[in-house]
């Protein structure tokens, strides 16, 4: 069995990387084709049309696809959860120096950014502020911590751009601020253009965030992958790997980052600041055997997002569809 896998680079794509490149497919049986692709939207499609025979993708635009909220409609299964957490806000630093946070803490910083996007909106001069795509984890994190300052997404421009493109455009001026995956934020610490100001992981953590999907049909036929997903997610998870994955994932066919950056995102040692404050979140991203579980919980969690963000507000039948993307029934039991 030969497959097309398309992935977005990021940190988080490791164990659909390590499945094709350190062998765990091939002792399956599968003969994996890794295909990079630019941003989520472009993703999305190919699989929607059957250019790819599976994809790393955005839990919630796994779900908005399903459903045919965005993009062609595809009929998808979600066997498994290839990672949790790993995004964070960051936001340039004329706009941190701005709102001057009392301390670090994600309340004060919250109240510090509302603060100025009230101010901003007001003046007619909103603050930019990039998401990866409209039904993604890091759209709801940065509502999330919005409304725990006490404000909103109204009261910012919100625009897309691709993870790869998130640090360029914050050099550029052109948007003041993202949440996105590691390692683009450490990649942005490390340019002196951007400041960790929040952690994905503390404004809601373990929230769905990257998927492996798969079209409806391959259902009969994926019990070999998923086979070598679990024996690639126990390999990514063992921080004596880590070294190796940094490398592996940093290599320019994949990511095309300095290992050491991806090595903060995989331990949570993170530098906040150019040449300023650090932090060591464990919890920062999580892979592992131990994240592959993706069930009715993570989809209701997603739907109460949108419905929230006013996205789609789920009438029963479209629930049902919904909790039927979930499929952990499909992965193989443990070794």
């Amino acid at each position: 069995m030969r497959l097309q896998i398309g992935y977005v680079p990021l940190t988080d794509a490791a164990v659909v990387i390590a499945l094709g490149e350190r062998g765990f497919a091939a002792r399956e049986g599968v003969a994996v084709d890794l295909v990079p692709e630019p941003s989520w939207a472009t993703l999305r499609d190919k699989l929607a049309l059957g250019l790819l025979d599976g994809a790393h993708i955005l839990a919630p635009l796994a779900l908005a696809s399903h459903l045919g909220l965005s993009g062609p409609p595809a009929s998808l299964i979600a066997p498994v959860s290839l990672a949790r957490n790993g995004n964070a806000v960051t936001l340039s630093l004329a706009l941190w120096e701005a709102m001057n946070p009392v301390s670090d803490a994600l309340p004060e910083v919250a109240r510090a950014l509302a603060a100025v996007a009230e101010e901003r909106s007001a003046a007619g001069q909103p603050l930019t502020l990039a998401t990866v795509h409209p039904f993604s984890s890091h759209t709801y994190q940065l509502r999330r911590l919005l409304a725990l300052g006490g404000s909103s997404l109204g009261h910012v421009r919100l625009v897309v751009v691709p993870p790869p493109r998130t640090v360029e455009s914050l050099e550029r001026g052109l948007i003041d601020g993202f949440c996105v995956g590691t390692p683009w934020n450490s990649v942005a610490v490390a340019a002196g253009v951007g400041r960790i100001a929040a952690l994905g992981c503390e404004i809601a953590p373990f929230c769905p965030e990257k998927v492996l999907v798969l079209p409806a049909e391959m259902e009969e036929r994926a019990p070999p992958l998923l086979r070598a997903v679990r024996a690639a997610a126990r390999w990514c998870g063992e921080p004596r790997n880590w070294p190796d994955l940094a490398e592996l994932l940093g290599s320019p066919r994949h990511l095309g980052v300095a290992p050491d950056l991806i090595l903060r995102g995989l331990t949570g040692d993170l530098a906040l600041a150019p040449g300023g404050a650090s932090r060591s979140v464990p919890d920062y991203l999580r892979l592992g055997e131990g994240t592959l579980g993706f069930d009715g919980e993570g989809i209701g969690w997603i739907l109460d997002e949108m419905a929230q963000a006013g996205q789609f507000a789920a009438p029963p039948a479209a629930r049902a569809q919904a909790l039927a993307l979930a499929r952990p029934d499909l992965l193989p039991a443990q070794d």
